[in-house]
């Protein structure tokens, strides 16, 4: 009888993956990055654990949408008072916080409960091209270009 193991916390190992994303999709890049927070690109993945890496996107101000989504795609916010709906455009939101476009889409790609919010916090997004993780030698994460062009 075969067994499945379940790894414990201490045998995870984490990486730190760099991703530019000038000229992405959005959408596309944004499941390549779910994933590899998850740890689905690893042989130990356990759907109820956090086995992922740690990824750090650059370059969030130059991400790709196709067709009319920069006019017609449209982001709301909440205050949660009476007449507190906040609508932007993608375009406007690009222009604003750019930062925010990247997370939003990949945090709908987590699960949606405490271990994809603890999964959320080891994504970090820059506007530019900086980032202050250098310490941590990121891995450059190669995306496949034929995917995420128009």
């Amino acid at each position: 009888m075969n067994k499945t193991s379940v790894p414990s916390i201490d045998s995870i190992d984490r990486q730190w993956y760099l991703v530019d994303a000038e000229n992405q999709t959005l959408g596309r890049l944004a499941t390549e990055v779910a994933s590899v927070l998850r740890g689905k690109n690893k042989a130990t993945y356990t759907p109820h654990l956090d086995t992922g890496d740690f990824v750090i996107v650059v370059n969030a101000d130059k991400i790709r949408v196709s067709g009319n989504k920069p006019q017609q795609k449209l982001y709301r916010r909440h205050s949660g008072r009476p007449g507190g709906m906040k609508v932007e455009t993608f375009e406007h939101l690009q222009e604003r916080l750019p930062e925010r476009i990247v997370e939003k889409a990949i945090k709908g790609m987590l699960p949606h409960n405490a271990l994809g919010r603890q999964l959320f916090r080891k994504l970090k997004v820059y506007k530019g091209s900086e980032h202050p993780h250098a310490a941590q030698q990121p891995q450059t994460l190669k995306l496949d270009p034929a995917a995420s062009a128009k």
